[in-house]
């Protein structure tokens, strides 16, 4: 049996979404590997000091450590653990999750060539991440994406006799929430009966931002915040269409769940997005921050109902692929 260490954002408050290390470090114990996690603290101080303070704990027992690396202010914690596992000769992986990462590596290369030049492996859930990192000179990065337990997905086809909007993610400023909001009144002044519901808490006080423009602009919006995921799996029967108006992103399980369910995806095109979406084959791509072209994409979906079908029968078949009983050969392999 292999010892792992995970080390990252192992939050339980009602501010954060159920992060990775939660749910692939569940999947991993299945498979009979044994999990020390790190850290669960609020405190971001507490929280950096619990991570180090484990790889020392546990130096002589683990065989690696899994290292879940972000591209804002949560790197820097990949950067402290990294340098501790080196100094006590641990074997570290980092996982590489932030959709903003090629701009560290080029912003700070020095920072990066610490944590990625001496790491066993890095695993990008994404091709995209994994083109920019090998396009820096990084060329021990294996590509695993983001799984899913595909019997949890019940595929449904949606009828668009009217639009049912579907919003999932984070209230944060990266992930443009405002965006639906200013897309919805857009699909209203244009006479087009629609609705909005948006999931995900609030994790920089853009909730609040959003219920002010909703207001001002006089839509009415359903707000659910952070919910379990058999609830918002359950929810989204009642939604048509799922748009996702992030700015800055990777490979987003969010999107990946609304493909397997059946809802048509417009998301914006940016990091990885195009590496998951394939345009006008499996979803529709528009760019970030123009509420026109999500309007003209949502009435492509709407006039065109077998098309649209199409879409969603395609995104589920792609999906499918990121089944956890496909994806867990890859973390047996490289942790084996």
């Amino acid at each position: 049996m292999k010892n792992v260490l995970y080390i990252g954002n192992n939050l339980k408050q009602r501010t954060a979404n159920i992060s990775a290390i939660r749910t692939l470090g569940a999947k991993l114990e299945k498979e009979g590997f044994n999990l020390v996690y790190a850290s669960s603290k609020a405190n971001k101080v507490y929280r950096l000091f619990d991570m180090l303070s484990s790889c020392f704990r546990h130096r002589k027992t683990t065989d690696v450590v899994l290292i879940d690396t972000y591209s804002t202010q949560n790197f820097y914690y990949a950067f402290c653990v990294s340098l501790v596992c080196s100094f006590l000769g641990l074997k570290y992986i980092p996982i590489l999750h932030g959709g903003n990462l090629p701009m560290r590596l080029k912003m700070n290369p020095k920072l990066c060539q610490v944590i990625f030049k001496p790491a066993y492996k890095l695993v990008s859930p994404s091709i995209y991440l994994k083109e920019a990192f090998e396009a820096s000179g990084y060329q021990n990065v294996d590509y695993i994406p983001n799984s899913l337990e595909m019997d949890q997905y019940v595929f449904h086809i949606k009828e668009l006799q009217k639009v049912d909007l579907l919003w999932v993610r984070s209230f944060s400023t990266i992930y443009n929430p405002l965006l639906a909001v200013k897309i919805l009144k857009e699909l209203q002044d244009d006479n087009i009966q629609a609705s909005l519901c948006m999931v995900g808490p609030d994790a920089d006080g853009s909730m609040e931002t959003v219920k002010q423009l909703a207001n001002e602009l006089n839509v009415s919006i359903k707000i659910t915040g952070k919910l379990p995921k058999k609830e918002w799996l359950a929810l989204a029967k009642d939604y048509n269409i799922f748009i996702n108006t992030t700015n800055f992103d990777n490979m987003p399980v969010s999107v990946i769940e609304a493909m397997a369910l059946g809802l048509p995806v417009i998301s914006t095109n940016v990091g990885g997005l195009p590496y998951l979406i394939t345009h006008e084959k499996d979803g529709l791509l528009v760019p970030p921050n123009n509420v026109d072209t999500f309007v003209v994409a949502i009435k492509q979906l709407l006039n065109n109902p077998v098309a649209t079908n199409t879409l969603a029968f395609n995104a589920r078949q792609k999906v499918e692929q990121f089944d956890w009983n496909v994806i867990k050969y890859k973390w047996v392999e490289l942790l084996s």
